[in-house]
């Protein structure tokens, strides 16, 4: 008797176990919604360095896609704003630079900015949350834009400081 049930119980087992013919497990893909909300803000850009960065077009073009990327919902419209982003980003890289700007501390940045956007595309591919690189890629381009306000407001001559000639 005991062998019988423990007979039944291997066959009861392996049989509740097994998956039906017909029976698919769907996994879907959710559509997540992103916000904003308790992403850090950007800074504003001082007259100075304004007045050089609105003739540096591959700047413009970068900023202008930051705007669209504010404007994304989902994960869709981020997958395609990261995309342009890494798109402009690397055109600005490739580019020429102001003179003012044509510094290692700009370049290096942006840099940081670049690893950060590519993080974010590697989760998004991955499906994880983009939450904490999102937040650390704003905080490069927050840094980025800060540096332009550091590097016009400058008023150290390192000429004189150097004693250059």
């Amino acid at each position: 008797m005991h062998k019988f049930l423990i007979a039944l119980l291997i066959v009861l087992i392996s049989t509740g176990c097994k998956r039906q013919p017909g029976e698919e497990v769907m996994l879907q893909e959710e559509e997540q919604d992103f916000s904003f909300r308790n992403m850090p803000k950007t800074p504003e850009i001082n007259s100075a360095a304004g007045e050089i960065l609105k003739d540096w077009k591959e700047y413009q073009d970068l900023e202008n896609s930051f705007s669209v990327l504010r404007r994304a919902s989902n994960t869709e419209d981020l997958k395609l704003a990261i995309d342009d982003l890494i798109e402009k980003e690397v055109a600005m890289a490739q580019g020429e630079y102001p003179a003012p700007f044509d510094q290692l501390q700009i370049r290096s940045r942006q840099r940081v900015l670049r690893t950060f956007l590519l993080k974010i595309k590697g989760n998004l591919a991955e499906n994880r949350d983009v939450e904490e690189p999102m937040k650390q890629m704003l905080e490069g381009y927050n840094a980025l834009k800060n540096q332009f306000n550091r590097i016009t407001s400058n008023t150290l001559d390192k000429k004189l400081i150097l004693n250059e000639e």
